[in-house]
């Protein structure tokens, strides 16, 4: 029996790049979709910590790109508040946007889907660190 790959610390995960996991997992299912889910779901969980971001507002965004669309998310012009993290959003909607259709529910449920993932592992790390 093998063993997993060795974890990545939070210093390689805060390095990748978030908007291109984005272009490459949305747009193909498979390992570049789990590594989105994974790597990519914990490198734009760090990110919005940096950015002072709750999880109740990535979760929020979640819920609106889920109801109204990627592309009403992406025009509004603060997805979520704090310091970066409008571009923060802007870079991860507009990524999205680049290789799925906007107006798509299904697209629209999909990064949904991240944003919510994204959105559980900041309130992971939020209550782990209480503990």
């Amino acid at each position: 029996m093998t063993s997993p790959p060795p974890g990545r610390t939070d210093a390689e995960l805060a390095v990748l790049d978030v908007p291109a996991l984005l272009r490459f997992g949305l747009a193909q299912d498979g390992p570049h979709r789990r590594a989105l889910f994974a790597d990519g779901a914990v490198a734009a969980a760090l990110a919005a910590e940096r950015c002072e971001v709750p999880p109740h507002a990535v979760a929020y965004l979640a819920e609106l790109v889920r109801a109204a669309g990627l592309r009403a998310a992406a025009e509004l012009p603060e997805p979520l508040v704090g310091p970066g993290a409008a571009d923060l959003a802007d870079d991860w909607l507009h990524a999205a946007g680049t290789v799925l259709d906007p107006d798509g529910v299904a697209a629209g449920a999909l990064v949904a889907d991240w944003l919510a993932a994204v959105a559980a592992l900041l309130e992971l790390r939020r209550v782990s660190r209480r503990a």
